[in-house]
């Protein structure tokens, strides 16, 4: 698979392996143990020594074919999935930091992230730096003061802002600390951290990976070395990937690609669409030439997302009367489906913070976030205009 093309990896990456008489798909594996004919080849794989399997909360056939082919996505040595993307994030941060150690972050992560930061690490001990998410000479200074971990989200959730990854990977490793990327909105279609020198890419494999808004799931890849050190933490503290969830993810990333480049398509087009609106303040994506993150983006990206943030002239009221008019859109959290998803970050991405916090972190409460679907653009952007009308 390594000189395949994406399209080609993600549907024939890992799937050779777990064939049944003769079955073109990877069958569901749904027993919580395994057995051996003999004491010798149990221990064997106990150890390592063979390959198999044991328990399902270590390892499971169907979430190994999954881990497999995001590895084969991402280009890694390695993977390791989670019951969720938060899973994902938490036990990778819990994996690498302890008591004494500081980590180098953004204000920008995703909420539960930013929770994770501001309430978690603290209570555990570990020093928190969160820089303006676009400062990179800010972040370097922070890093060289001493960090065992630099996590960085890019195109950021939900003002799309972008991050360089080479700088910034760059200087952390002189630094001597670890990178770790959260890829979940470029998918590897668009972005792959690793090539770009980070240590760890991680995925909420219930957005693009699975596509359809029907499983949840999480992947971690990197070198074999860090993602046996997640791995053992994982398989410990029991966030599993379930072997019928690993199977619905398996099968919506078969279409990453052909999703992934219809959403990119469609939000550069309703985007652009948008910021020539009379109704629209501001438009928030990276495909854009006005966008100030727009050449980095160009050089990192290969393609730039299937969602983009907007803010509406007016307050709140005027946000609800645009969503209630929309009728090919689910007014709902998650990005990444086939279908267009779309609502405010005050109950999306940071419903856990204040309007306070909102603020700080550049997110107006007239901002709307639209994770765009893989619906005919000419629909959508009729759809949009009509709900506009309203405002």
């Amino acid at each position: 698979m390594k000189n395949k093309k994406q399209g080609t990896k993600a549907v024939w990456g890992g799937q050779k392996e777990l064939f049944y008489q003769g079955a073109t798909q990877v069958p569901i594996v749904n027993s919580v143990t395994f057995g051996y004919d003999n004491v010798d080849d149990w221990f064997d794989v106990a150890i390592g020594k063979k390959e198999g399997h044991i328990y399902s909360r270590n390892t499971n056939p169907t979430v190994a074919v999954f881990e497999e082919k995001v590895r084969v996505l991402e280009n890694a040595e390695a993977a390791t999935s989670f019951s969720t993307g938060m899973a994902a994030i938490s036990n990778t941060l819990s994996t690498f930091l302890s008591q004494g150690d500081r980590v180098v972050s953004i204000k920008d992560t995703y909420g539960g992230t930013s929770i994770i930061f501001l309430e978690f690490l603290p209570k555990n001990g570990i020093e928190v730096s969160l820089c303006e998410t676009t400062n990179h000479e800010e972040i370097e200074a922070e890093v060289k003061k001493g960090c065992k971990l630099l996590y960085l989200e890019t195109p950021t959730n939900p003002t799309l802002k972008i991050l360089d990854l080479k700088r910034l990977i760059k200087s952390a490793h002189e630094s001597g600390a670890l990178v770790v990327v959260d890829n979940t909105f470029a998918t590897p279609i668009n972005q792959n951290p690793l090539e770009l020198g980070a240590d760890i890419v991680l995925h909420s494999a219930t957005k693009y990976l699975g596509g359809h808004s029907d499983a949840m799931g999480g992947i971690v890849c990197g070198n074999k070395d860090l993602i046996q050190q997640i791995f053992h933490y994982r398989e410990i503290n029991g966030a599993s990937l379930h072997a019928n969830t690993a199977y619905m993810l398996l099968r919506g990333i078969q279409t990453l690609e052909l999703r992934v480049l219809r959403q990119n398509e469609n939000a550069l087009k309703l985007a652009e669409h948008l910021e020539r609106h009379e109704k629209i303040e501001q438009v928030f994506y990276p495909g854009l030439e006005s966008h100030p993150g727009h050449k980095i983006a160009s050089e990192q990206m290969t393609g730039f997302g299937g969602v983009f943030a907007f803010s509406v002239k007016g307050d709140f009221d005027k946000v609800k009367v645009f969503l209630n008019g929309l009728e090919l859109a689910h007014l709902a959290a998650s990005l990444g489906s086939v279908s267009t998803l779309i609502g405010p970050p005050k109950v999306t991405s940071h419903v856990e913070a204040t309007v306070e916090e909102r603020k700080q972190l550049g997110i107006p409460e007239n901002l709307i976030r639209c994770a765009v679907g893989i619906e005919n653009l000419e629909d959508i952007i009729a759809d949009f205009d009509q709900a506009l009308l309203k405002v």
